[in-house]
């Protein structure tokens, strides 16, 4: 899989939602940038407002009060735990199951120089592990060059950003996708990203201080431009909380470091509130994508597109990419679901990044990338069906409106 472990601002105002260019060539997200009212670009702006976390209120330490029992419940002391107490991983109460989600706001965490830091803790599925399949499988595709998203992201692909949290092997990244709540039009505060970007699987538990940081360091800039970059060069519309997030039980109960029995259901969606500031995700970005949960056949589509951050060597995580290919059909067990794979050499930190296909002349999201080997040659990612759909529909049902 491929997470990875991490130690001047854009113009507002509203874009149209995302379409495709075509796929002649290359599937393309593209957006285009409308002037707003001075107040739009004020609201939107990073910086303004109150946390979240303080508006609530109610609670210890300036948690809401549900979120402050729930901790409490788990044995956790609130103040403990925003002091630093979420460092401590005793085995014995790293929460696992799906009702034991919580991730309290611990405002100005994530700042420049942490997310810059990042490592890579890449989980790949071998060669070995790859041939034993006995499913539907295609011959490995050749690799595809991934090509440099063009610059500024808000601009290009604006729903796309990096997924930071806290594991027991330090902070790590992933890539993320805002996506449309069909419950809440045009206000959505839900991110699509892989279940292993946010949840251990059978050997673990929740990961912490999950955030999403939608056109991360929006200009490309390199490292070398970046030693005093501010928070509103790295994350130029703030930097969002996950306060509920949701998995597949398969990926819960048989996820492990090579993906295991969980690798065909690798997917999560986030509810994500502002660290600061009080928009929608959606309406601050300015787009969000359809996911398309039909679950076509590979061979039914011409062409897929994986967006992210890699960021193992060769790459570094400070910019954006893409691989667009046509999609072959990975089976690691007849038990399980066939996965996609397409050619490409984006390396660890990608993970849970968008993949893309054209529907009716609308890019919509199809995948999310879980495993590739460890040659960097190719990605896979799950078909999103009836399951994927129901836990996407909980999430908006439940937590969309808050």
């Amino acid at each position: 899989m491929r997470s990875t472990r991490t130690s001047a601002a854009p113009r507002r105002g509203r874009r149209t939602a995302l379409t495709a260019a075509g796929l002649v060539a290359a599937l393309t997200l593209t957006a285009t940038a409308c002037g707003g009212s001075e107040q739009d670009k004020a609201d939107a702006e990073p910086g303004g407002g109150t946390s979240q976390a303080a508006d609530a209120g109610g609670g210890e330490g300036g948690l809401p009060a549900g979120l402050a029992d729930r901790l409490k419940e788990h044995g956790i002391d609130v103040d403990q735990w925003k002091d630093g107490g979420w460092r401590n991983w005793d085995k014995d109460k790293w929460l696992s199951e799906a009702k034991d989600f919580v991730n309290p706001v611990i405002e100005g965490l994530w700042q420049p120089d942490r997310m810059k830091s990042a490592k890579e803790a890449d989980k790949t599925v071998t060669t070995k592990d790859a041939a034993a399949d006995q499913g539907a499988t295609d011959p490995e595709p050749a690799p595809v060059e991934a090509v440099a998203e063009e610059k500024p992201y808000h601009e290009n692909a604006a729903p796309v950003g990096k997924v930071f949290f806290d594991s027991p092997e330090g902070s790590m990244v992933c890539s993320g996708t805002v996506v449309k709540d069909v419950n809440h039009p045009g206000k959505s505060n839900l991110v699509w990203t892989a279940g292993h970007c946010v949840h251990a699987g059978g050997s673990g538990g929740w990961y912490r201080n999950i955030a999403f940081v939608p056109s991360y360091n929006d200009y490309g800039k390199p490292e070398a431009e970046l030693a005093n970059a501010t928070t509103t060069e790295m994350a130029p519309y703030g930097t969002w909380w996950a306060d509920w997030a949701s998995t597949s039980d398969q990926w819960i109960k048989g996820g492990s470091q090579s993906g295991g029995d969980g690798a065909a259901y690798d997917y999560s969606v986030l509810h994500v509130k502002p660290e600061q500031g009080g928009k929608s995700l959606e309406e601050t970005v300015g787009a969000a994508l359809d996911v398309d949960f039909s679950a076509p056949s590979a061979r039914e589509v011409s062409s897929m597109g994986a967006w992210g951050y890699p960021a193992a060597p060769p790459y570094n995580g400070l910019e954006m990419f893409k691989c667009v290919d046509r999609p072959g059909r990975l089976s690691l067990s007849p038990s399980l679901p066939t996965m996609y794979r397409i050619g490409c050499t984006m390396t660890g930190g990608s993970s849970g990044g968008g993949w893309f296909r054209v529907v009716g002349g609308e890019t919509k999201l199809v995948s999310n990338t879980s495993i590739g080997p460890l040659e960097n040659t190719w990605l896979a990612g799950p078909q999103l069906g009836r399951a994927a759909e129901a836990m996407y529909q909980n999430m908006s049902k439940t937590y969309g409106g808050r």
